[in-house]
């Protein structure tokens, strides 16, 4: 049989049912909202698409991920600790086991091509995925990759990255620039605000300062805001603070004591309504949370979190700071000098609107879009 007629047959198998595509990463909602960015682009492209996502066992994305509407599967894989651990004694055995999960699921799916956005789940699915032949991708979110992706590297087609210069670290040929993707409903926030300010019970037209340390919170800027609270109520502030569930009680007993301009949640679930009415929004330097900010053009006071691989969120945020994009504060000096860096910004108009300006240059509110074209081009590959 000829190379043009195995190519047509393939086309046709294909054609006669859907397209089938594995995503796969989690752990935090920095992989997790980036992975269905992904998927609702593809399905946008390609309604039939049927999806199945690949997660760690226990971890958020295995209550997230429903929600948005897809399918999913749990791997036993955990990250390793920095001390000795039964976890760490187990990890040999957690890849093994996952490695083999993800062959079953992989055979039983039929996947035609796979998506790691990063997470523990990420590396034996991609690795499983590769040693069958299956086209893959993976997207880098950070300025400095994690060793899951490093490894990867080699095996997988297509590396979207969010970051000029990735060639220190990847293949040059396998690299697209296509930004971090990001919730559609982040993409539009004009008018926005009076409708946010009712929602949260807030008053429009008061400088309104948002909160954020990632999905699982941040014990060093909940702390610092906490510590500094008084300061920020006595010159008339709105705070909206997002605290993670670790510190949710402490900050609704010091919210009782400001019931007109201090709110307080575990997990914002309108963070499109949060970002439209914040004046200057305090954060983690996580890659989705800094994509995010690029987007939604909001001046931003950046505390990396010094617990991460690599101390990726600290390169993240510098790569910021180096075109005048954000401000920087270090976790170490947070609980000093936070609270008084954000009066400082609040009262300074003119360094606000560079910080809005020169953030909204980097931004990029079609990566999704470029990203499912590039997993799509991958099915097309394989064809031909």
């Amino acid at each position: 049989m000829s190379v043009e007629n195995l190519k047509e047959k393939k086309e046709v198998r294909l054609k006669q049912r859907n397209l089938k595509v594995i995503v796969s990463g989690g752990g935090t909602g920095g992989h997790i909202f980036p992975a269905i960015a992904i998927a609702n682009a593809i399905k946008k492209i390609k309604p039939d698409t049927e999806f199945l996502f690949i997660g760690a066992k226990g971890k958020m994305e295995m209550e997230k991920v429903p929600a948005a509407g897809f399918t999913i599967e749990g791997l036993w894989i955990s990250g390793l600790q920095r001390r000795l651990t039964i976890d760490n004694l187990l990890f040999p055995v957690k890849v093994i086991s996952s490695v083999i999960k993800s062959h079953a699921l992989i055979k039983k799916f039929k996947a035609d091509v796979v998506v790691g956005v990063g997470g523990y789940a990420s590396g034996p699915l991609l690795y499983a995925a590769t040693g069958r032949g299956i086209p893959a991708l993976v997207q880098e979110q950070n300025s400095y990759p994690g060793i899951t992706n490093k490894i990867l590297a080699s095996r997988v087609n297509t590396i979207c990255v969010a970051y000029d210069g990735m060639e220190r670290f990847f293949p040059k040929n396998k690299l697209i620039l296509t930004g971090n993707p990001v919730r559609q409903d982040l993409l539009n926030l004009h008018g926005l605000k009076p409708t946010a300010a009712a929602f949260f019970n807030l008053k429009d037209g008061i400088k309104t300062v948002l909160v954020i340390g990632g999905s699982l919170g941040a014990r060093t800027i909940n702390e610092s805001i906490a510590s500094g609270i008084q300061k920020l109520m006595d010159e008339g502030v709105q705070v909206l603070w997002q605290t993670g569930k670790s510190y949710i009680s402490e900050a609704k007993a010091i919210s009782e004591k400001y019931p007109d301009r201090l709110r307080v949640f575990d997990f914002v679930t309108r963070m499109d309504y949060a970002y439209a009415i914040a004046d200057v929004v305090v954060s983690r330097a996580g890659a989705t949370s800094i994509s995010e900010l690029c987007v939604v053009h909001k001046p931003c006071i950046l505390v990396p979190s010094p617990n991460v691989s690599e101390d990726h969120q600290t390169k993240n945020s510098m790569a910021m700071v180096n075109q005048d994009a954000a401000m920087h504060v270090k976790d170490s000096e947070a609980r000093a000098t936070l609270v008084s860096t954000l009066l400082a910004l609040l009262h300074d108009e003119s360094r606000m609107q560079s910080l809005t300006t020169n953030i909204a240059r980097l931004g990029k509110p079609d990566a999704a879009e470029r990203i499912a074209l590039e997993v799509l081009k991958l099915v097309k590959n394989k064809i031909e």
